[in-house]
């Protein structure tokens, strides 16, 4: 898989949900702090976004603001608008914890896509981490035309579900993710100095970084990995930790334990074959490996998963 793939997968935990909202105005709903990330879209009207210590951010048709880190926040008609909390139904629906008067007459009215993301913090990959609390994409004429045709394409099925809609859904708002992480990577890649946007936007550490992702198994050694990315052993070196933030086979060690914690979560292969795909030689050296990462045995980990835990791809 390729690294954007594989930052999404190393933290995914289960199904992300997503309902399409028409709220007519006055109204305001507050978001409480998640292990997730979020998201809203507006396809019709206007809002704001109002989160603690910032300014409200106004929202137009068409922008898209992705919270990264679950931040608690809250989007009304008004900034001054009285909010409501917000919970999730089991369908995956958001809806107000408190019954609400619809107002007399005809009103302004805000059509939103809110969605949300179950993720790991335990395993938060760098990719997400390095990202502002706020991802805020707002619609200009001609820009991210695969984020639009995705939302487009979102909001029809959720306005009108058909047969499929259960596997379709879920498979969108992967997709929609993927292109929101796309596009802040494509606006902002350039500019960063640091992490994994400039990661990506380095040919030669991103090169490094998609050997490492292809081969977590490999023996590599960084000059082998300097060797790949054209530059010497000890230049390589310092480039890779100070844009990516640790030495180059400590994100290796990192991204095997990835590997192998998503395998013992999302498969029934052996122990043996697990350490094999991690790198170590030895069952022994894994297991070793593996507890001074996770704190617990891969046996003990394995068993401690949720047996109801909807099955993932594994990175690899």
């Amino acid at each position: 898989m390729d690294l954007l793939s594989d930052a999404i997968i190393a933290m995914r935990t289960g199904v992300p949900h997503s309902s399409r909202t028409l709220m007519p105005a006055p109204w305001g709903m507050r978001f409480a702090p998640s292990d997730g990330a979020g998201f809203h879209v507006i396809l019709q009207g206007s809002c704001w976004l109002l989160l603690s210590g910032r300014e409200p951010i106004p929202l137009s048709p068409g922008d898209v603001v992705f919270l990264a880190h679950g931040r608690g926040h809250a989007i009304a008609d008004d900034p001054a608008t009285p909010l409501i909390d917000v919970i999730q139904d089991q369908d995956g629906n958001w809806v107000l914890s408190e019954e609400t008067e619809s107002p007399q007459g005809a009103s302004p009215a805000t059509l939103m896509l809110c969605g949300a993301y179950q993720l790991s913090r335990t395993r938060a990959h760098p990719l997400l981490s390095g990202l502002p609390d706020v991802v805020h994409l707002p619609a200009r004429i001609g820009t991210h035309p695969a984020l639009r045709a995705a939302v487009e394409l979102l909001g029809a099925e959720l306005e009108r579900p058909g047969a499929g809609s259960d596997a379709l859904v879920p498979a969108l708002l992967d997709s929609l993710l993927l292109y929101i992480l796309r596009a802040w990577l494509h606006e902002h890649g350039e500019q960063a100095v640091t992490g994994w946007a400039a990661a990506l936007a380095d040919p030669a550490i991103a090169t490094a970084l998609h050997a490492l992702h292809r081969e977590p198994a490999r023996p590599w050694t960084v000059e082998e990995l300097g060797a790949r990315a054209g530059l010497s052993r000890a230049a390589f070196a310092r480039r890779f930790t100070t844009v990516v933030g640790q030495p180059p086979l400590a994100y290796l060690t990192w991204w095997r334990m990835t590997v192998a914690s998503r395998l013992l979560a999302t498969s029934d292969v052996s122990l043996r074959v697990v350490a094999e795909r991690g790198g170590y030689s030895s069952e022994f050296a894994f297991a070793k490996a593996f507890k001074r990462e996770f704190g617990v045995p891969p046996g003990r980990y394995r068993r401690q998963r949720d047996d109801r835990a909807v099955r993932l791809p594994h990175p690899g």
